[in-house]
């Protein structure tokens, strides 16, 4: 019976069932102490699969980015996709840092919180000084291949790979052995995310069940305006993405987001983003995108296009600013914008990435970093808001610029490709027999 649920249907029921456990634990277990041992065994499972997704995440990007560059045939190519991405990126970050600013002044999260606040010499321990323009730019290029790989750091895997690509293209028939090679360890990394994606539904009901347990549902009640107020910001924001992708794709916007459900569930319930990239490049898949677009442009967005990170950048800084009752003028919010705009690229492979770069923001402009210990006990609640729309920035991202390539199927096209997917074995996306160009 269950088998037969469609992935959406079982991740959403893994939800609701990992919310039961966790409010059981927490409402019986006799102290603190205690429900977070027991979350701490639960949360075994969702950390497996998390450790697996992160496994599989730089051969993943090394094998379909390079084969995908390589099928674009030049260097030029392969600049002009990276510039019509980056274009795309650096607009939808303004506009999510602008949207976060705007709401926060207009609900005013943090103005009569009738909440202790935090002593304001009190410290987050959180490692600010990685985010400046100057290491950014020096952590872009890595020092090794394999230490990018061991460490999972996406950014400097896409150099590497570009690289590679462009390399491989330029040398045409004498690569072709190895450019063959690498297309099938892109099957073979494919196939081994089939297997892993099959256990998604167990690390939803983990997850959830290890957070609740945690936290009870008392922590959402003390906090619901200031959450109720970022989710409104949120469903605004993916109103303003959906409205940007209608203009780019038309009314088959409306057909992508169908079928980024099932990642965008599976981001929210994980707070991980990167849980759902081989859902999203599947789903892109089925969508018509080909695949030298997607493998390119996904990864670059894990870098430089977190929409939901910004504006909970700037959503969160003024919170803090509102509760300790700080007045900001415009000129040092816009200010605080731009600089938020700088020192969020690139912040993907770092822990709880959005409250380092706030932690940086506050201190720049004199705000008690001990406001974030304000929002430290709800931020994974906030963080599956985050991940989520993540994912849908990226995939719309990764859709806009295959539509402005001239690398998006026709709507007969993508069916008959997703119903290649589903019918034959070991393909190019691990599914099925449908080759991406």
């Amino acid at each position: 019976m269950i088998r037969k649920l469609p992935p959406t249907a079982r991740i959403f029921i893994a939800m609701i069932l990992g919310i039961l456990i966790g409010w059981a634990v927490f409402s019986q277990a006799p102290d603190k102490a205690t429900a977070n041992e027991i979350a701490g065994y639960i949360s075994i499972v969702s950390d497996i699969f998390l450790r697996l997704i992160k496994m599989l995440i730089a051969p993943l990007v090394f094998s379909t980015l390079v084969v995908g560059i390589a099928h674009m045939g030049d260097a030029s190519s392969v600049g002009r996709v990276f510039l019509k991405a980056l274009a795309w990126f650096m607009t939808a970050s303004l506009v999510s840092l602008l949207l976060g600013m705007v709401l926060a002044n207009l609900m005013q999260p943090g103005a009569n919180l009738n909440l202790p606040l935090p002593d304001t010499h009190a410290t987050v321990n959180l490692a600010t000084s990685k985010f400046t323009l100057k290491d950014f730019v020096g952590h872009l290029v890595p020092k090794s291949f394999v230490e990018a790989m061991a460490n999972n750091e996406i950014l400097q895997i896409v150099v590497f790979s570009m690289f590679f690509g462009v390399a491989l293209a330029a040398l045409g028939d004498k690569a072709r052995t190895l450019t063959t090679s690498i297309e099938e360890l892109s099957h073979v990394m494919l196939k081994i995310t089939g297997y892993i994606m099959g256990f998604a539904p167990f690390a939803v009901l983990a997850a959830m069940a290890a957070t609740v347990a945690i936290n009870g549902l008392e922590i959402l009640l003390r906090f619901a305006v200031f959450m109720g107020e970022f989710y409104i910001a949120l469903v605004l924001l993916w109103t303003l993405l959906v409205l940007a992708g209608w203009a780019v794709l038309g009314r088959r916007i409306f057909t992508l987001i169908r079928g980024i459900r099932e990642a965008f569930l599976l981001s929210f319930a994980t707070a991980s983003s990167e849980a759902a990239y081989p859902k999203l490049l599947d789903a892109l898949d089925r969508f018509g995108v080909r695949r030298r677009i997607s493998s390119f442009v996904m990864p670059l967005g894990y870098s430089f296009n977190l929409d939901g990170s910004m504006i909970y950048c700037t959503f969160a800084t003024l919170f803090i600013a509102q509760a300790y009752g700080i007045e900001l003028p415009l000129a040092t919010q816009v200010t605080m914008l731009l600089v938020l705009m700088l020192t969020s690229k690139g912040i993907a492979g770092v822990p709880r990435a959005s409250l380092v770069v706030i932690a940086a923001t506050l201190s720049h402009f004199n705000i008690p970093e001990a406001g974030l210990l304000l929002i430290l006990g709800i931020d994974t609640f906030l963080d599956m808001g985050r991940s989520a729309t993540n994912a849908v920035g990226n995939s719309i991202a990764a859709a806009a610029v295959a539509k402005w390539e001239g690398a998006l199927l026709s709507e007969e096209e993508a069916r008959e490709r997703a119903l290649t997917l589903d019918t034959e074995p070991d393909p190019e996306t691990g599914h099925g027999g449908a080759r991406h160009g």
